[in-house]
């Protein structure tokens, strides 16, 4: 892949480090903000309701400035962002800062994933997308559970102060990699073209198919830490180590989505999002038995990631290039509204007494819809046959 694709996974990086740390971190800063664990789980709606209102406010606003310019601003402010939360002193204010980092996430994720497809041929784009994404799955790997680890050892503040480090490297590694000129080629679109692209009935299925084949993972994962500990029976200095093997999963998985959605875009949307649903049903079975836990974590993580590509694919072809940069920041969104959908649906489960036992059963049939969407969107592209077309004489 080209430098600059490298660059991207990099910024990925640091973006997913934030977005995921607080989720083995919940109990400690439920604990030091003296709030619930479920109003501590509201940081991570906060954060995807961010995501889902900046992405397009950003993508619209910088739509005519320099790609590289724009992915260094976003960068910029994800810095501060992160600098803002390590010093917060109240939820109110924790809960700011979080969006405030929020607003960087969608725009450079969508401005990223059209650069790197502008990189590569044709062939090569769901895995270039991917490749970005390694940075996603890496910060799951390694950023979320030293994120725990240092929570656990220094202080929650204490995983934000490096995530604010990781931002600066990052920012760094963008200056020197990605050229001035990136994105300089692209055909100027209107402003009335872009948003007339995200009006198509395939843009808005697909962004629908992202809101709810994602949202499953997060019904679940917002509360790994506590179904770990009061569930499954791990000791809280067992989840990091359990997270690391999540995130293989998460880089097995994306990898594996990439290639297989550049084999055949249909059959993979169809079949990652069934896979996860499957998943979840299982892992329901298995919380209660420790082994059986972890190995359906692992594959929790293949089959939610191995959706990521195909999904990101899937509404970036469905706009064209006359709506692409707006449509792929949008699916960013939409990413992150499944994630405030599912960490809602996760603490509404709670709060209603159902527990943590049936959260993975929520998260199923939430996934579950989304199959469906993408199963009415691959119906709607098929061609009407010719006996269907030409009336009998």
């Amino acid at each position: 892949m080209p430098a600059a694709v490298l660059a991207l996974t990099a910024g990925a990086f640091g973006i997913g480090t934030t977005e995921f740390i607080i989720m083995g971190l919940l109990l400690q800063v439920a604990a030091d903000m003296q709030v619930s664990v479920s109003a501590a789980g509201l940081l991570i709606s906060g954060y995807a309701l961010g995501v889902f209102v900046g992405a397009p406010i950003l993508t619209l606003a910088t739509r005519r400035m320099p790609r590289k310019a724009v992915l260094l601003a976003l960068m910029a402010i994800f810095t501060f962002g992160n600098a803002a939360c390590a010093l917060a002193p109240d939820y109110g204010l924790l809960m700011a800062a979080r969006i405030l980092t929020s607003l960087a996430h969608g725009t450079f994720f969508g401005v990223g994933s059209v650069v790197a497809t502008s990189l590569v041929t044709e062939d090569k784009r769901a895995s270039a997308i991917a490749t970005m994404f390694i940075g996603l799955t890496v910060a799951t790997l390694l950023g979320v559970p030293f994120g725990a680890w240092f929570g656990l050892m220094l202080g929650w503040r204490a995983a934000f102060w490096a995530v604010t480090a990781i931002g600066v490297v990052a920012f760094a590694v963008l200056v020197v990699l990605v050229p001035g000129n990136v994105g300089g080629n692209e055909k100027a679109t209107s402003l009335r073209e872009e948003l007339a692209v995200v009006g198509r009935p395939q843009v808005l299925l697909g962004l629908a198919m992202t809101v709810f084949g994602f949202a499953g993972l997060f019904v679940v994962f917002t509360y790994v830490q506590p179904i770990l500990t009061r569930l499954t029976g791990f000791s809280e200095a067992a989840v990091s180590p359990i997270l690391l093997v999540f995130g293989v999963g998460l880089s097995i998985g994306n990898v594996a989505g990439g290639r297989l959605a550049d084999r055949g875009l249909g059959r993979a949307l169809i079949g990652t999002l069934a896979a996860l649903a499957l998943v979840l049903v299982a892992l329901a079975a298995v919380l209660s038995i420790k082994g059986l836990a972890v190995a359906f974590i692992f594959l929790l993580g293949i089959a939610a990631f191995a959706t990521v590509a195909p999904l990101q694919l899937r509404v970036l072809e469905a706009a064209g290039a006359e709506g692409r940069t707006l449509a792929s920041s949008l699916n960013i969104a939409a990413f992150n509204l499944g994630n405030a959908l599912g960490a809602w649906a996760g603490g509404l489960t709670i709060d209603r007494g159902l527990g943590l036992a049936a959260l993975p059963l929520v998260a199923a049939a939430i996934t579950a819809a989304g199959l469906l969407l993408a199963l009415w969107s691959m119906h709607l592209d098929r061609p009407v046959s010719s006996a269907a077309a030409c009336p009998a004489e």
